[in-house]
């Protein structure tokens, strides 16, 4: 009877410490993922929804093409960076009838880079969104690279410690255990209904 009792103070103990820990690391996740979740929810929202587009135009200084006839592709995604402060990373490129391109993409950020194989001439355009395109491409992962998508993974598994060891402080309340589960199935059966009435 004792061992039990202080293998339930042990599991009541070490529950209570690692949620209280994650808890805090999950509440910037939980805050950011709850704001962005309202305002993709919500596109029709018009704050911090502005999109700055700009257009330049102009002529190489390099030849666009090396040894062998092939397009100098990072020449070219080198000048426009340093030029024109194109920024993100390379999300396509090709050449077309003797029309290249360059696509650079980041969160709440498009660039094409077009120009002409044999004059050299080029156009950039740059599409900038407000913080709101930004934060919502974040809350997606959208063109974030490989750092915010662990970031992303990481905030999953500690969102998953929370509400496992949360489950599990709740077990061991007995007052309350019942009341919990009742809860915690109401919300399970609310979900799943919603779920199959968006799915129909």
């Amino acid at each position: 009877m004792t061992t039990s009792v202080s293998v339930k103070r042990e599991g009541q103990k070490w529950s209570r410490l690692v949620h209280v820990y994650t808890s805090m690391i999950a509440f910037v996740v939980v805050l950011f993922f709850g704001i962005t979740g309202l305002t993709l929810n919500h596109p029709d929202w018009t704050f911090g929804d502005a999109v700055d587009t700009s257009t330049v135009t102009g002529t190489l200084p390099m030849p666009t093409t090396g040894a062998g006839g092939a397009v100098e592709f990072l020449a070219i995604s080198e000048f426009v960076r340093e030029t024109h402060g194109v920024s993100g990373a390379v999300n396509s490129y090709g050449v077309t009838n003797g029309k290249g391109s360059i696509t650079y993409k980041k969160p709440g950020y498009l660039a094409d880079v077009f120009f002409d194989v044999g004059t050299g001439a080029y156009e950039v355009r740059i599409e900038q969104q407000g913080w709101v395109g930004v934060l919502n491409d974040l809350h997606k992962g959208r063109d974030a690279g490989t750092s915010w998508r662990w970031l992303i993974d990481v905030s999953a598994v500690f969102l998953v410690v929370v509400s496992l060891t949360g489950l599990l402080l709740q077990l061991f309340l007995r007052k309350r255990r019942v009341a919990a589960m009742i809860v915690m199935g109401a919300g399970a059966v609310l979900v799943i209904i919603l779920g199959f009435l968006t799915l129909r």
